[in-house]
């Protein structure tokens, strides 16, 4: 298999952090058209699928950490993205299967679809929000990452 050149990681992540929340559709659009330069067409229809399905969710605690989960088709995968201030691919994670094998061990793909899916939710403003108790959080992290 084929590695994905590494030097257009940059590229992706400025077109991710390019726009902070998207108002309008036109907009979402030419924000999808970059990301196809980048991203497979399936990849990027499965992450808008699971974004239309409200699958994104965002935990919120009283202190302000957030954590991010994605409900898949066959489990709830845990979404980690590094800086809270920008979409770092360098540092982001997901606990799922494909992301162990095509990010990391194949390295034939960025990201997987439940990663793209976080970040598209955030720039569409589109992820379901929940506060938790700090004892909560700890399960839901515990969880996410026992699921490795």
């Amino acid at each position: 298999m084929m590695s994905l050149p590494t030097n257009l990681m940059p590229l992706l992540e400025t077109a991710l952090n390019t726009f902070d929340i998207l108002d309008s559709p036109e907009e979402e659009d030419e924000f999808i058209e970059k990301l196809r330069f980048f991203l497979d067409d399936n990849l990027i229809l499965a992450a808008l699928d699971l974004v239309d399905r409200d699958s994104v969710i965002l935990y919120n605690t009283p202190w302000k950490h957030t954590k991010y989960e994605v409900l898949g088709t066959t489990s709830t995968y845990s979404v980690f993205l590094g800086r809270p201030d920008k979409t770092s691919l360098h540092t982001a994670y997901c606990t799922c299967p494909s992301f162990a094998y095509s990010v990391l061990a194949s390295d034939t793909q960025y990201m997987c679809k439940h990663l793209l899916a976080t970040v598209l939710a955030i720039r569409m403003s589109k992820c379901t929000k929940r506060v938790v108790s700090p004892n909560e959080l700890a399960g839901k992290i515990m969880s996410g990452l026992s699921t490795t």
